[in-house]
């Protein structure tokens, strides 16, 4: 690799995708790299509507998804061995040169064919343990951002100075767009962005959220000062349906764009939210538990969380938040100086994954290499 650090050998690169924020995250990385002549594969597990999203942007995937699991254990694992076995296929016939993705299967998979696997997670490590626990071991590396904690599995961790979501929403990346917002409501007029998430894999068991009467409250204050859209991973109470937005899922991130305010029980769109620069609330029992969001919200006052035991400082964050005159500027400074220290996740994931291992050999002895990719 020269000293910027373009591979000159040509890869095979199979990304595992999980979840939607997968599809967000690696989408750009996997531009780059198709532009850098490597072959890339895609293969997903069923998650919400990553099946719509890759098929949107017309990108051929394989998709080793079985049957629903159930909430147990039993059937957790069960569909975790069909997925094993259905993956250890795909590998086997595409021989890729690297594994990538925020994956328990990855690693193992690797480990059996001499394959380099990187896992690139953004979660404290004790807030997803058993993710943590199967995943990390078998794993090559381990890539997050530095405000992520990976307890006992920090020594095969290169962190760098950036979020998931800054992989794309870097100015660079994505510029909000009034025009495919006006497709769905008009954009001209205050709204409110509301998001319910299921709250049931497995790192949620005992997660409390938004629940009937808190989202009822929620949107009786918001009311008198816009518009109310709720996007909704479960099942809606009759009472909400006529809040619900149906949208094409590619276009939602201009909608948050736009919107007042965030508010869920989801802490990826609240993220989301917080790196565009829009005011977002998170209300459920991961808040005060996770690094990256927690410095979102202590370092740049982009995002504010709040305990589901304590719902009068929900409604308190929502009145304050409203109460600050010229909001969106507010706001926009706010992001300009996170951005002004972050890196480009996208540019540095890409030197990262295609000048593997070199690459975590520079980062263990230079982090400041990633500055680079400013």
């Amino acid at each position: 690799m020269d000293v910027f650090g373009v591979s000159i050998f040509k890869m095979r690169i199979l990304f595992h995708l999980g979840h939607p924020a997968h599809f967000h995250l690696f989408i750009n990385t996997i531009d780059n790299l198709k532009k850098g002549k490597h072959n890339i594969v895609i293969v997903i597990k069923k998650k919400d509507v990553l099946e719509n999203l890759l098929t949107s942007k017309n990108i051929n995937f394989m998709n080793i998804y079985a049957k629903d699991r159930g909430t147990n254990y039993f059937n957790f694992f069960c569909s975790q061995l069909v997925q094993f076995f259905k993956f250890f296929s795909i590998v086997r016939s595409e021989k890729p040169d690297t594994l990538v993705g925020t994956s328990t299967i990855i690693g193992f998979i690797g480990k059996m064919f001499r394959i380099s696997s990187i896992n690139v997670n953004e979660d404290d490590a004790n807030v997803i343990p058993l993710y943590s626990y199967f995943s990390y071991p078998p794993s090559s590396i381990i890539l997050s951002p530095i405000a992520c904690n990976n307890s006992r599995w920090e020594r095969k961790t290169i962190h760098y100075n950036g979020y998931h979501e800054l992989a794309y929403f870097h100015p660079k990346y994505f510029a909000p767009d009034k025009t495919i917002v006006l497709k769905y409501l008009p954009v001209h007029q205050p709204y409110f962005l509301l998001r319910f998430a299921k709250l049931t894999a497995h790192h949620d068991k005992g997660i409390r959220g938004i629940s009937t009467e808190i989202a009822g409250k929620i949107i009786n204050l918001l009311k008198p000062h816009g518009s109310i859209f709720i996007t909704s991973e479960r099942e809606l109470e009759p009472e909400f349906e006529k809040y619900r937005l149906n949208i094409n899922p590619i276009d939602i991130h201009h909608v948050m764009a736009f919107s007042e305010m965030y508010l869920g029980d989801s802490q990826t769109m609240a993220a989301e939210a917080a790196v565009l620069g829009v005011p977002s609330i998170r209300y459920n029992d991961f808040v005060g538990k996770l690094g990256y969001l927690e410095e979102l919200e202590h370092k740049f006052g982009l995002t504010f969380g709040v305990s589901p035991s304590e719902p009068e400082i929900l409604f308190q964050t929502i009145k304050k938040i409203l109460a600050i005159q010229n909001l969106a500027d507010a706001w926009q400074n706010r992001r300009k100086k996170m951005l002004s220290e972050k890196i480009d996740v996208t540019q540095f994931m890409t030197w990262f994954i295609e000048n593997y291992p070199e690459s975590a050999s520079i980062m263990q002895h230079d982090q400041s290499y990633q500055y680079k990719f400013k």
